[in-house]
C-alpha cells in the first residue's frame, strides 16, 4: 500500500512539470483579448531571450531616453550615445535579483518565486545587437508602441512624488532593478507578463505564455 502511494506521488512530481509546459503551449495557441489599435510597421522592437525568460528590447529613441531617464540615478546610462537599446524585464524580486542564469538558482528563491513574490522591473542598456542570437523582432504601429510604453511606465511602483523605487541589486555596472506593481508566481511568471504587455499594446498574442517555449510558439502562431 505504501509503495503504491509512493509511486503515485513520484508520478505526480514527474507529470506536473509536463502538464505545466503543455498547458503553456495551449495558452500560447489561444489568442488572448488584446487592445484594438491601428496596425502598421512604424517602430521595430525586440524580444530578447535570456536563459529562462524574455525581455523587451526598446530602441533608444529620444522618447525612450526621456521616459526612462530616471534610471540614470540608479546607474543605468540611458543618455550614453553608445546605448542603442533599452532592455526591460519583469520578475520575482527574490529570484530575479539573484539569478542571472540557471547556475545561480537558489532553492529558497525558487520556492518564493513559485509560491508568490513581489515583482520587480529590470532595466539595462545594450549597444549594437545585430549579431546577437535569440532576439525576435516585432513591428508596431506608433499607437501600439505608445501603448506599450505607457503600460511599462504604469508597472513601476512609485513613491508619493511619482519617483520610481530602485533596489540595491545589480547584475553589472550598467543595470538596475526597481520595485514593480503586481506579484509573481508560478501561474503569473515573467513570460506571461510579457504576453500581457503585448496584448495591452494591441499585439495578438497567446492568452497564457508561462515559458520561453510558449512565447516562441505564440510569436510563430500569432505574429508570424
Amino acid at each position: 500500500m505504501r509503495a503504491r502511494i509512493l509511486l503515485r506521488a513520484i508520478t505526480a512530481v514527474i507529470c506536473l512539470p509536463l502538464v505545466y509546459v503543455a498547458a503553456g503551449f495551449v495558452g500560447a495557441a489561444i489568442t488572448g483579448k488584446h487592445a484594438d489599435l491601428a496596425a502598421g510597421t512604424d517602430v521595430l522592437i525586440g524580444l530578447a531571450r535570456a536563459p529562462i525568460h524574455y525581455d523587451f528590447l526598446l530602441p533608444m529613441s529620444p522618447e525612450v531616453r526621456a521616459q526612462f531617464g530616471f534610471a540614470e540615478g540608479a546607474g543605468v546610462p540611458i543618455s550614453a550615445p553608445q546605448a542603442e537599446w533599452l532592455l526591460v524585464g519583469w520578475g520575482s524580486q527574490a529570484f530575479y535579483t539573484s539569478a542571472g542564469s540557471y547556475a545561480d538558482m537558489k532553492p529558497g528563491a525558487v520556492f518564493t518565486a513559485i509560491t508568490g513574490d513581489q515583482a520587480v522591473l529590470h532595466l539595462d542598456v545594450a549597444g549594437d545587437v545585430s549579431g546577437v542570437d535569440g532576439i525576435q523582432y516585432l513591428t508596431l504601429s506608433e499607437p501600439q508602441y505608445a501603448a506599450l510604453l505607457a503600460r511599462l511606465a504604469a508597472d513601476f511602483q512609485r513613491d508619493q512624488t511619482g519617483a520610481a523605487l530602485p533596489l540595491a541589486a545589480h547584475f553589472n555596472d550598467h543595470d538596475a532593478f526597481f520595485e514593480a506593481k503586481g506579484h509573481f508566481n508560478i501561474f503569473h511568471p515573467c513570460n506571461a507578463w510579457l504576453g500581457e504587455v503585448l496584448r495591452d499594446a494591441g499585439v495578438p498574442f497567446g492568452i497564457w505564455t508561462p515559458t520561453p517555449q510558449a512565447v516562441e510558439m505564440a510569436l510563430r502562431w500569432h505574429v508570424g
